[in-house]
């Protein structure tokens, strides 16, 4: 799984079997041009040994404020959905392929811009490493850049959604739109009907768990 690419996070990332130390490192480190901008590194969040790993694309606004993973409205909708179908987030680990959020200024607004994939390469050392510790039963890929960044550029979101899929990565590997597609819907019962289709998918998850719904 190792991905050199000229800006890298690679030298940053420290020998270690904590999630802590990681964590730790992870908040210096210059591997690529985004961390300059951005508040301060967002790393993934959860117990060491969750069943359950969730990986979206990058940080938000809000994430990047308060420095944790998911707490925006996205992350709000996620939280929600796992709710709705009986998975405790405490339970899970969740984070992020791009550690940094990436953005450009609106005025006195920060507005999201997607990764290159030079930048998503650069960050992968570190997901890999949460991938080695947190060996996760099922891992859920939350949007196309997790997608393609763990199963590369090929993956598409439409025809692999909801269903197990074939990875070396996780004994069960699936995907569902990130949730902030909720929030991009054009109105509210676009939003509802995206906010169906992404607890049917994680109701799928449930049941690879075995939690209860």
């Amino acid at each position: 799984m190792t991905r050199m690419t000229a800006a890298s996070a690679e030298a940053f990332v420290p020998k270690t079997n904590s999630l802590k130390g990681l964590r730790e490192a992870a908040a210096g480190c210059r591997g690529c041009p985004l961390y300059a901008p951005a508040t301060q590194t967002v790393f993934g969040e959860g117990p060491r040994r969750a069943r359950l790993m969730m990986v979206g694309e990058m940080p938000g606004d809000r994430e990047d404020r308060a420095g944790h993973v998911f707490v925006g409205p996205a992350g709000r909708e996620l939280d929600a959905a796992l709710e709705r179908v009986g998975i405790p987030r405490a339970d899970a680990y969740v984070t992020n392929v791009v550690k940094h959020f990436k953005f450009r200024e609106r005025g006195k607004r920060r507005i999201h811009d997607t990764p290159k994939k030079s930048e998503v390469d650069a960050c992968f050392p570190w997901l890999r490493e949460e991938l080695r510790l947190v060996k996760p039963e099922v891992l859920l890929i939350l949007g196309a850049t997790a997608g393609k960044a763990l199963l590369g550029s090929s993956f598409r979101l439409t025809a692999s959604r909801g269903r197990p899929l074939e990875s070396d990565l996780a004994p069960c590997m699936m995907a569902t739109t990130h949730p902030a597609a909720i929030l991009r819907a054009p109105d509210g019962a676009a939003r509802q009907a995206e906010r169906e289709q992404f607890v049917r998918d994680l109701e799928a998850v449930a049941a690879q768990l075995g939690a209860p719904r």
